[in-house]
């Protein structure tokens, strides 16, 4: 057993999430923690809501609230729709608590002792109508290198190069759509040139990434530059060094408290857990947490603070670049085993687009469809690697003739016949087993080596279509055994045989499916007369702030029930009923509806 960390990327709380966010992040974190937990590893899977930063004060303005409270609404919104997805969070907390602002202040205390965080003056785009700092995002132009028209102040999407937004030609506000107006101030940058060895001989040893996540991420050494990680801003983490921490108009830069969001959702989870000091099974280079293995899930657009900023600012804590330094009171720290990024999906050809409509929001979604509905289809048609489109025509055949026709079908059929002949599960025929039924059943165990090796390697489309063929052999099996012409008393024994085969098999292609299907996985579980728990789920707990804050709620779970990755030989005689089905086909008149509601 090893410790496993899944460090799930942490959405922004300015609205709710659409199922373009959750495929990138949510799904795929899901699906490799429940196998991992499965395969008996200690898994810890964290995130939370991201919540500081102009754009939630922006929006606060815009709707009449404080930032506080425009992020209290949202974080309780994302968390019921990550919990209407079954995502095994140990905890999904937020950025707002005062446990993050410690640890946040920590890391910056520690890099600037060791010569990593360096004030500098630099020129900073304010709002002339608000006074307000506006984020590099959040200013447009037109490219200085290639003169696309559409740049924005931190890189242009056309060229690909990093850019500042002084250098623009024509900035505007994309707020507002007034001209920026620079003035002198002062910051604190994170010296990433002082970083760039031991990034460059960090990232030299990182084997089995995606190819493009590995690639982009050595291509940002060639020219890093200092980072300010400070902004002129009221909302968020106080600077941590005499003269700033009363300032109220200086804050650390949200991107570099969002991703500290990892380690003190850890530390959170362990005060919360009764060991205040668990966390560093999974955390430090030292003692138990020496081999342990960290894996960050998120989108494309989210590469470069995952691998580069993120794995910076723990070498600078543990003093390990070029100004040397010692760790502080956290130790050393590990950086990322890998960075798992998934491409973009978009939606009937469009980008997602809530300002457009062009959208379907998780919670929406979940009014109207199942779960593991949407969790199949991202894990079989998701974005693992390339642009994705989703289209409602796909979902919808997704659903019926895989789900339903195969999957569904396969339970519901060999558990009706045996129910109806046998109320039970019926035991092999003193016949026993013929060259077909020794085949399927070893296809079923041979799956738990195909199918978990390849989650493990962070290919789920290939692992749940590999499951999936399992399903499709023990469809022809019955179609070929045809159990249901076995009639004569003289041939009960081998439909016993041929329905026993089938019921293991489904049991085994079940657990296959669990970490995808977890919601559906229960379902068949119990329908194949099991008890218990077989795919355990989270639930919303409502905490007080250990250090005195506001109450919050967050997403928790016991995950130390449940089915483990292994064959196990279904109990003869267990009762059987007639079931149910497992999924639900969907008409066809879903696709004009909601075709419909997008361009409505």
């Amino acid at each position: 057993m090893s410790h496993v960390l899944a460090a799930v990327a942490w959405p922004y709380a300015n609205g709710p999430r659409h199922i373009g966010h959750v495929s990138g992040f949510g799904v795929p974190s899901d699906v490799f923690a429940r196998y991992m937990r499965m395969a008996g590893h200690d898994v810890l899977m964290v995130s939370g809501t991201d919540e500081h930063g102009t754009p939630i004060q922006v929006q606060a303005d815009a709707e009449g609230l404080t930032p506080r409270e425009l992020a209290d609404r949202y974080n309780r919104v994302i968390v019921e729709d990550l919990h209407g997805l079954g995502l095994s969070y140990d905890l999904f907390t937020r950025t707002t608590t005062r446990n993050h602002y410690a640890v946040v202040q920590e890391l910056f205390e520690g890099m600037y002792r060791n010569g990593y965080i360096v004030p500098k003056t630099t020129m900073g785009a304010i709002s002339p109508s608000t006074g307000r700092t506006l984020p590099d995002r959040y200013i447009e132009g037109t490219c200085p290198i290639c003169g696309y028209d559409s740049a924005r102040g931190d890189q242009c999407d056309n060229c690909g190069n990093q850019l500042d937004p002084i250098d623009l030609i024509n900035p505007r506000s994309k707020i507002n759509g007034e001209t920026p107006k620079f003035v002198e101030t002062e910051h604190f940058f994170l010296d990433l040139p002082a970083l760039a060895d031991v990034l460059r001989q960090w990232l030299d040893t990182r084997d089995g990434w995606r190819p493009n996540v590995l690639r982009f991420s050595k291509n940002l050494l060639d020219d890093l530059q200092p980072r300010a990680i400070t902004r002129d801003l009221e909302w968020g983490v106080p600077i941590p060094l005499d003269g700033w921490r009363e300032r109220a108009d200086k804050r650390i830069y949200v991107w570099f408290d969002a991703v500290i969001g990892y380690l003190s959702a850890s530390v959170e989870w362990a005060r919360r857990s009764g060991d205040p000091e668990a966390w560093r099974k999974w955390w430090s280079t030292d003692g138990e947490g020496k081999d342990s293995q960290s894996y960050y899930f998120m989108g494309k657009d989210n590469i470069v603070f995952h691998s580069v900023i993120w794995p910076a600012l723990l070498a600078g804590y543990s003093g390990e670049g070029s100004h040397d330094g010692e760790p502080g009171q956290l130790g050393r720290l590990n950086l990322p085993t890998e960075v798992v990024s998934s491409e973009f999906l978009t939606m009937e050809g469009r980008k997602f687009s809530s300002s457009r409509r062009v959208v379907i929001y998780v919670r929406d979604f979940l009014e109207r469809y199942d779960a593991d509905a949407l969790r199949y289809f991202i894990a079989v048609a998701g974005p693992e690697n390339n642009d994705t489109d989703f289209t409602w025509a796909e979902f919808l055949r997704r659903n019926n003739d895989e789900l339903v026709a195969g999957w569904g079908n396969l339970v519901n059929r060999s558990i009706s016949l045996a129910a109806k002949n046998f109320g039970a599960v019926p035991p092999v025929g003193p016949d026993g087993l013929t060259e077909a039924d020794e085949a399927l059943l070893a296809a079923g165990r041979a799956g738990f080596t195909t199918v978990g090796e390849l989650i493990a390697r962070h290919r789920q489309k290939q692992a749940i279509g590999e499951a999936m063929k399992v399903a499709a052999e023990a469809n022809k099996y019955l179609s070929d055994q045809a159990p249901w012409k076995l009639k004569a008393e003289a041939d009960k024994p081998r439909m016993g045989t041929i329905l026993h085969v089938a019921l293991q098999v489904v049991s085994d292609i079940n657990t296959l499916l669990t970490p995808f299907l977890p919601h559906s996985a229960q379902k068949v579980h119990e329908l194949l007369g099991g008890t218990g728990v077989h795919a355990p789920m989270p639930v919303v707990e409502e905490v007080a702030d250990l250090d005195g804050g506001p109450a919050y709620p967050v997403l928790t779970g016991d995950y130390t029930q449940g089915v483990r990755w292994e064959s196990v030989p279904l109990e003869i005689g267990r009762p059987l009923a007639v079931p149910k089905p497992v999924f639900r086909k969907l008409d066809p008149s879903i696709v004009d509806e909601e075709l419909a509601r997008l361009d409505g």
